[in-house]
């Protein structure tokens, strides 16, 4: 036996509850919703250890759900020695306040918001990202700090000596001060890093590649699907928001047009809208592209509701309009019937694997096709001196004719609507 047992340090994971409430018909299921927040718990480090669900019209407007279930949930969280109730929608700053008097502490009460932006504090790495989180974390707290000092706001209505003072009212006036300081500070930070992330894709833009953006649900498999395109390495796990920092690769399709792709941060149900304001310059890469890759987790039974929800979101950062193409990842996982049917209920949409390989063949001749959509055939002549501009034709376009005499080169070209408004001083499109 050790004279000195080993003691383990790894840290416990905190006991959560989780609470949902099941709203209007046709509305997500409240079992799916609570399904996907105990793995958003999980992935931030907390197990679930019970679940507590109530069938309401409309939320408690003092404590979210019922009275009496907020008894049950108070008996629930004593018996089992909980760390943490998670609840799946949104709480007011009042709905919170009055749970965490019912509960009582050290048990913290929180919605899926916060939980999400823990998440996202734990994955960003990058300053931008970082940044971003910081800013959506304070304009959370901001409307939550009266419930914080009311401990001392409290002591005003004691009275006596000091009382007039109002420590509590002053004290809540310098943080809500701070805060909205920090705020602006933040905004101004990340103002200067989108204007040179604008510069940055402003040369992309020069240099007339096709832009990819790969968009979807968290955990479709965005990154992999990079990976295995673009033989890249970038961070893929199977966990939610895994990744947050958006990632370009180059790529040359066959024919050796080059392109670019990105990976995007994923969506999620009920994203916080304050996380989607943040992350506007992030998402600013799916708005600029010539094209989004809308990835899709064919395995799970809520890929269409997860659908729904990648679609608010681009509608909601302007890039509802731009081309895009369903990309049904995991098909691995698919019986043969399934296939079948998902292929003749989206006919227009490429069913792939990027663990196995398999369909991304035809994942790559759709991009070739969709970054020709918009050719056109230019015959010019360039002078020797615009080498550069040859260069450009042979790696983003399609020669059809070279030719070289004392005036030029003359090419026949299929080129992208980009590099032909470049092109046409030098000669006329032939279609």
């Amino acid at each position: 036996m050790a004279r000195f047992p080993l003691v383990s340090t790894a840290p416990v994971p905190e006991r959560a509850v989780l609470v949902g409430v099941e709203g209007r018909p046709g509305g997500w299921p409240v079992e799916r919703s609570l399904d996907e927040l105990e793995r958003l718990a999980d992935t931030a480090g907390a197990e679930t250890v019970a679940r507590i669900s109530q069938r309401l019209d409309r939320p408690n407007p003092r404590t979210y759900i019922g009275s009496g279930k907020v008894d049950e949930l108070c008996s629930l969280v004593r018996r089992i020695d909980a760390d943490v109730v998670i609840f799946d929608d949104d709480l007011t700053p009042s709905q919170q306040s009055n749970l965490e008097r019912a509960v009582g502490e050290p048990v913290k009460i929180i919605d899926r918001t916060a939980l999400i932006l823990d998440i996202f504090g734990l994955h960003a790495t990058t300053r931008e990202g970082r940044l971003q989180v910081q800013l959506a974390q304070l304009q959370y707290l901001l409307p939550r700090l009266r419930g914080m000092w009311s401990h001392l706001a409290k002591e005003q209505t004691r009275g006596g000596i000091g009382s007039r003072f109002g420590q509590g009212e002053s004290q809540l006036e310098v943080d809500r001060r701070l805060i909205r300081n920090r705020i602006a500070s933040l905004r101004r930070e990340l103002k200067e890093l989108e204007r040179r992330r604008d510069v940055q894709a402003k040369s992309r833009v020069s240099s007339n590649s096709f832009r990819v953006a790969l968009a979807g649900y968290t955990n479709a498999g965005k990154s992999s699907l990079l990976n295995k395109l673009t033989g890249s390495a970038v961070l893929a796990q199977d966990k939610l928001f895994a990744t947050l920092d958006p990632t370009t690769r180059a790529y040359r399709l066959p024919g050796g047009r080059e392109l670019t792709i990105t990976d995007t941060v994923g969506f999620i149900q009920k994203l916080p809208h304050g996380l989607v304001e943040a992350f506007k310059s992030t998402l600013a890469e799916a708005r600029d592209a010539d094209l989004i890759l809308k990835v899709v987790d064919a395995s799970d039974d809520d890929f269409e509701r997860h659908l729904e929800a990648v679609d608010r979101v681009l509608e909601e950062i302007g890039a509802g309009d731009t081309p895009a193409v369903v990309v049904f990842n995991k098909c691995d996982l698919l019986g043969d019937e399934d296939r079948r049917a998902l292929s003749l209920r989206f006919p227009e949409a490429v069913l792939c694997s990027a663990y196995t390989g398999e369909g991304l063949d035809a994942l790559v001749d759709r991009l070739s096709v969709e970054a020709a959509r918009l050719d056109a055939i230019v015959d010019v002549v360039l002078p020797y001196r615009e080498g550069a501009l040859l260069k450009a034709i042979h790696e983003q376009g399609q020669v059809l004719v070279e030719e070289f005499d004392e005036n030029g080169v003359h090419v026949v070209a299929k080129v992208g609507p980009r590099l032909g408004g470049i092109l046409e001083p030098f000669g006329s499109k032939a279609n």
